[in-house]
């Protein structure tokens, strides 16, 4: 799930406004765009990149195997399964407000052939300096650096904070992983942190996660045995039990799920766990200090 400027990108719904003004930055940034799909223009080109009227055309004749939809949520399943059955093998999805069932046959279908989803309801992936897939602002120099710092997040805005901050204080990032906030993700944060554990790009974690769901208590089991250096904030400390805040999965159910439930379980298995997000470049650089000379010479 770490974009790389190798990966053959297909962007889903291409020719539509935002689909229009992402693609060209993402082209401009060094995202090795092949194609975009669009039922009615197949044949066409747009913005420099080859439209075909099928995924499965778009795969067979460009070998892409990373997409990203800009697809409305009415239509959504539809580009999801199709580009799983073409053989996308991470499938980028931006869409929010897609129905429940939908997202279940979406990720039904990526079970069924292979497909890694990210989202739904993601900002994206970013690898600073080399590529990114989505709707994150890797080319604002003042945003992202590369560095050999991880970024995990299911807000896209509280992430590029983040990496905001973690590049104000000189300390670049290996890759963003933005998760997504709908209920139902394909890509959870203990997914990103094993991945993230196991690139030899990276040398730190941070772990930007809400209130409300289970997945920072399940990535603080696997957080348990690993030796990078790890660092999380929890947004949602203040919101009352009960009551929804923010992303669709950010509910909270009497302890289940809570500020407080998070946060023991992560500091429990060693991880670092800051009061704000203003408080995590200063947290990063005191764990990476035996390896400072290494975070340094990457930048």
């Amino acid at each position: 799930m770490i974009v790389r400027k190798n990966d053959r990108v297909v962007v889903l719904g291409i020719t539509g406004k935002q689909g229009t003004f992402w693609t060209e930055k993402m082209i401009a940034y060094g995202t090795n765009v092949v194609g975009g799909v669009n039922p009615k223009r197949g044949g066409e080109t747009h913005v420099g990149v080859p439209i075909f009227a099928t995924a499965a055309e778009a795969v067979a004749k460009t070998g892409g195997d990373v997409a990203v939809m800009f697809i409305p949520p009415p239509m959504a399943k539809e580009a999801a399964v199709s580009a799983a059955q073409a053989g996308i093998k991470l499938l980028v999805v931006l869409t929010e407000h897609i129905p429940a069932q939908d997202v279940m046959a979406m990720h039904a279908a990526a079970a069924k052939h292979g497909t890694r989803i990210v989202g739904p309801n993601t900002a994206g992936l970013v690898t600073p300096g080399e590529c990114f897939v989505g709707i994150m602002p890797a080319f604002v120099p003042s945003v992202f650096r590369a560095g050999r710092v991880g970024v995990i997040s299911r807000s896209g805005s509280l992430g590029t904070l983040v990496c905001l901050n973690l590049t104000r204080a000189g300390i670049g990032q290996s890759a963003f992983i933005g998760i997504g906030g709908d209920p139902m993700l394909g890509t959870t944060t203990r997914d990103a942190l094993e991945a993230l554990d196991k690139d030899s790009c990276t040398d730190a974690i941070v772990i930007v996660g809400e209130i409300g769901g289970a997945m920072e208590e399940d990535a603080a089991a696997y957080a348990k045995a690993m030796s990078k250096p790890r660092v999380a904030f929890i947004a949602g400390a203040a919101a009352p039990p009960g009551k929804k805040m923010g992303h669709a999965g950010a509910i909270v159910t009497g302890n289940a799920g809570s500020y407080v439930s998070k946060r023991k379980a992560l500091e429990a298995a060693g991880v670092t766990v800051v009061d704000t997000p203003s408080q995590i470049a200063a947290a990063v650089a005191a764990g990476l200090q035996p390896g400072r000379s290494r975070l340094a010479a990457s930048q």
